[in-house]
């Protein structure tokens, strides 16, 4: 921040300046406080507000001296954060006590500002050794702080002889008061940007704990598909191996549609025109002699909705391959279709053999059947069958905001 202001430079009261000289010496630390607030709105590092602080605060005091020095709470002491015309190894090192024998321990103590144009004889507080070490000959010490406590103590130094006065402490305290209020402003949004960061951390964490437990779901489907399968084999029954190998298929859907959400990072929701077109695929690539047709429209659910959905239309499908073409392979179709984002229709057909005329689904038997019902209702959806004459179409109407979808 440039803040040499335009013009010669005021004469300060102790260099023997007339009225007019006083009056522009005010005006111009008024415009100096003006500068530093526009600065102070600007900023976001907390260490270029400091020092740009102590500077500016050195320069309408005519002073060569001036250190921001913070409050430590758990060390009961003050630090030199910020400062200018101090030798090295001062700014960031250098610590004072608070007790009330020490300037700025008065002032951090009582919030009373502290006035010591004659250092040498000051009986009130001892002179800090900092002080005596740079020749400080006169002090003002005022206090740092905003609604949430005290940050430190303001102090100019100068190692010429003369006076502030009342003035001078007006305008310390005013430039005091404003910079708490930047101080406050900056640590209310390092805390903002710290929790986002920890807030995206955990999201970041949560989400890897999410692909890590679905991507260990679908191995332990997988191991259990593997052992249905060694059951059947291992037994001497055909119409139990038939059973088993049907729960084996259903376990490795399952466990393929974990893998899916899992590798595609779909662990709250999902495309139905990308999730239900790859599950066709897949079905197609299962049984090359039948042809699996879709349509998908892109309407985008919550994971809890896709993942039922999903396993419906695999049992669905499969259904048609094993019962809709008894003599030759055929085609099914899948579509879905949406009026609005909540509202949408499933429907899968073949053009097969058709259902028994005596057909009830409502006391169907077959754990296919039981299974489509339990998927159906678990979606909240109406779930209808139709004669598409030849062949049998499905109907599901759900709603993607259905509360029993969720669930």
């Amino acid at each position: 921040m440039n803040s040499n202001l335009d013009g010669a430079q005021p004469i300060a009261p102790e260099q023997g300046g007339d009225a007019a000289d006083e009056l522009a010496y005010r005006l111009r630390q008024q415009q100096l406080s003006a500068r530093f607030g526009i600065f102070a709105l600007k900023t976001r590092d907390i260490d270029a507000l400091l020092q740009e602080a102590v500077r500016t605060c050195a320069e309408g005091l005519h002073s060569e001296f001036c250190k921001v020095m913070e409050f430590l709470p758990t060390e009961d002491e003050l630090v030199v954060r910020a400062g200018v015309g101090w030798k090295p190894g001062v700014v960031g090192v250098a610590r004072t006590g608070t007790d009330l024998d020490s300037p700025s321990g008065f002032a951090l103590r009582t919030g009373q500002p502290v006035i010591s144009n004659h250092l040498a004889e000051e009986t009130r507080f001892r002179t800090p050794k900092l002080l005596t070490d740079h020749g400080v000959r006169r002090a003002i010490n005022v206090i740092i702080q905003g609604d949430g406590g005290a940050f430190g103590i303001l102090e100019v130094d100068s190692p010429t002889g003369g006076r502030f006065t009342e003035h001078d402490l007006a305008f310390m305290q005013g430039f005091a008061n404003l910079l708490g209020v930047a101080i406050e402003r900056q640590q209310a949004e390092e805390e903002l940007r710290a929790n986002k960061a920890l807030l995206q951390q955990a999201l970041e964490e949560q989400d890897v704990l999410t692909r890590e437990i679905s991507h260990r779901v679908k191995n332990s489907l997988q191991l259990v598909a593997g052992l249905l399968n060694m059951q059947g084999r291992a037994s001497g029954n055909e119409d139990l191996c038939r059973a088993l190998a049907d729960a084996e298929a259903r376990v490795h859907t399952i466990a393929q549609v974990h893998d899916r959400l899992w590798r595609h990072n779909e662990m709250r929701s999902v495309d139905l025109a990308e999730f239900l077109g790859e599950l066709c695929a897949k079905l197609q690539e299962a049984a090359p002699h039948f042809t699996v047709g879709c349509s998908i429209d892109p309407v985008i659910v919550p994971t809890d909705l896709a993942v039922p959905l999903g396993l419906l239309v695999n049992e669905l499908v499969t259904n048609a391959f094993k019962y809709a073409y008894p003599e030759a392979p055929g085609e099914v179709w899948v579509e879905l279709t949406s009026d609005s984002p909540e509202q949408f229709r499933l429907e899968v057909m073949d053009h097969g053999v058709g259902l028994p005329s005596d057909f009830d689904p409502a006391s169907a038997r077959s754990l296919g059947m039981r299974l489509v019902a339990s998927l159906s209702r678990q979606l909240g959806g109406r779930l209808e069958w139709q004669d598409a004459r030849p062949g049998t179409r499905f109907v599901l109407n759900l709603s993607a905001q259905d509360d029993n979808a969720a669930r």
